[in-house]
């Protein structure tokens, strides 16, 4: 079980002055969850969490409505990690490393791509790549600058105590067009205190709330926005059933041969779907 200082949700806000768009997210929760169901460890599972983080804050400020996956990619064919996160506030994801690869390596060459799910079903998308030394969160500074041209700062953490999560989140502050050259200087030096932010996920103290007045400290600002987060998977049988209706006859023939009922497990989620010989030979006979 994780410490719980209450439910995983995300707040939003805006400076008074209309200098600065800020969100922060208590992920704890949300990030423990998924990491048990993809049995992630070590450096692995840490990334992983910062990368659920980081595409919640994504979502949440430059993508609110739809649906958004982050997806890093090792150096060396040591694998990849996907964070999916819905607006309905849903966030699951996939840990995916070769066999025989205890780690996934992060160093210089690794990859973050971030995709957006428009109306209509395309995919809106663009790659950085990880720089030496750095993080998840690095790695999504620069894509904000380089693929949105909107200077943002954030910071995330996975505070781990062994394999067990104990705190997970972080924030997220960008530039408005109205801000000035004095609100700019304060915030900058203010952030430079938030560079690193496992400490202050750590703290006992530690929500959205308390981390918003943390960063804005003598700085007035309005909640503008709260969204609650949970570890969900959105498979369902349906889907299930779907995805077996695309095979060819011969793809459903093989799978008759046994005569026995198929069983599917959601990569995501490892819950079990039963799909009956009769059901099978139905998709056949329509395909």
């Amino acid at each position: 079980m994780t410490e719980s200082l209450g439910r995983d949700h995300v707040l939003r806000a805006l400076t008074d002055d209309g200098a600065f768009r800020v969100i922060t997210a208590r992920t704890t929760d949300t990030v423990a969850a998924t990491i048990e169901r993809q049995r992630a460890t070590g450096p692995t599972a840490r990334h992983f969490g910062d990368l659920l983080t980081c595409a919640i804050l994504f979502r949440e400020t430059m993508a609110p409505d739809l649906r958004v996956q982050a997806i890093v990619k090792g150096v060396r064919g040591t694998g990849s990690l996907v964070a999916d996160a819905h607006p309905s506030g849903r966030t699951r994801g996939l840990v995916q490393l070769p066999e025989g690869v205890g780690e996934i390596d992060l160093g210089a060459g690794a990859l973050l791509r971030m995709l957006r799910t428009l109306p209509g079903g395309r995919i809106q998308q663009g790659v950085v790549e990880v720089r030496a030394g750095g993080t998840v969160s690095d790695a999504l500074m620069a894509y904000m600058q380089a693929s949105e041209q909107v200077d943002t700062m954030l910071a995330v953490a996975t505070a781990m105590d062994g394999e067990r999560v104990v705190a997970a989140g972080g924030y997220l502050v960008q530039l408005l067009p109205e801000v000035g050259r004095g609100p700019l200087l304060v915030m900058a030096e203010r952030l430079e205190e938030f560079r690193e932010v496992t400490a202050h996920v750590r703290d006992a103290a530690f929500s959205p709330a308390w981390l918003l007045g943390e960063l804005l400290h003598a700085m007035s600002f309005t909640e503008v926005g709260r969204g609650d987060l949970s570890f969900d998977c959105w498979c369902d049988e349906a889907r299930v059933l779907g995805a077996l209706a695309t095979l060819g006859r011969a793809d459903l023939e093989h799978l008759l041969e046994s005569g026995e009922a198929l069983s599917i497990s959601c990569d995501y989620c490892r819950r079990e779907y039963g799909v009956p010989v009769a059901t099978l030979r139905g998709l056949r006979e329509r395909s």
